[in-house]
């Protein structure tokens, strides 16, 4: 059987330093010009799962509970799991393991097409400020939790993982053919605060530098 490659939707303008290929995607692990941060990173290439059923809080995809009410997230190891609305959860990979799919009707991958962008390091949230009137700041919100609507003009699905000084940051997704343009628009916003792109390790870093309350 001939190896299927697969294109993420999102360009930088950047030149990496190391990459590798993975179920047919090619994933920027670092870049040249990386820094202290804020970063920009394309997860694009992992796994994104859509799971619809009346009674989805039922099911326990990774070995996950599934939240019970809508906006809730639950955290496992490099896994999201977002509770939509009464028969909808989205399950995000945010780890370099690959996990298949259950076979199970219920569940659908939308990772082609959709996009997933993380935007973590400082002042992450104030860049978002300049992008959008969501308010992905609220001290009230217990985190990580899930935020919908728009970003840089673009329906999106947001999960605020850290609203920590040192390492804010937050992940989001939208429809693939979007992408281009949310890119541009978060790096001319996130200019003055020093956003650059940012290879996956950075996100790897991420998790082991923040505590998500």
């Amino acid at each position: 059987m001939s190896q299927v490659y697969r294109t993420s939707p999102v360009r930088f303008d950047a030149s990496p330093v190391h990459s590798e290929e993975r179920a047919g995607w090619t994933v920027v692990t670092e870049y040249a010009d990386e820094h202290e941060g804020p970063w920009l990173i394309d997860l694009s290439h992992l796994p994104r799962w859509d799971l619809q059923d009346k009674d989805v809080g039922q099911y326990s995809p990774c070995g996950l509970d599934i939240p019970e009410t809508p906006g809730k997230t639950t955290l496992g190891e490099g896994v999201l799991i977002n509770r939509m609305n009464r028969t909808q959860a989205a399950i995000w990979h945010l780890g370099p393991t690959e996990q298949d799919m259950p076979e199970d009707r219920a569940y659908t991958d939308i990772r082609e097409n959709t996009c997933c962008l993380a935007l973590v390091g400082p002042s992450s949230l104030s860049i978002s400020e300049k992008v959008t009137n969501l308010d992905l700041a609220d001290p009230w919100r217990g985190l990580p939790c899930l935020v919908q609507g728009p970003l840089a003009h673009v329906p999106c699905q947001v999960v605020v993982l850290s609203s920590n000084q040192r390492q804010e940051g937050f992940v989001f997704t939208c429809s693939r053919g979007y992408a281009l343009d949310v890119v541009n628009i978060l790096l001319a916003a996130g200019q003055e605060f020093g956003l650059r792109p940012g290879g996956e390790k950075r996100m790897l870093g991420f998790w082991g530098t923040t505590e998500v309350s």
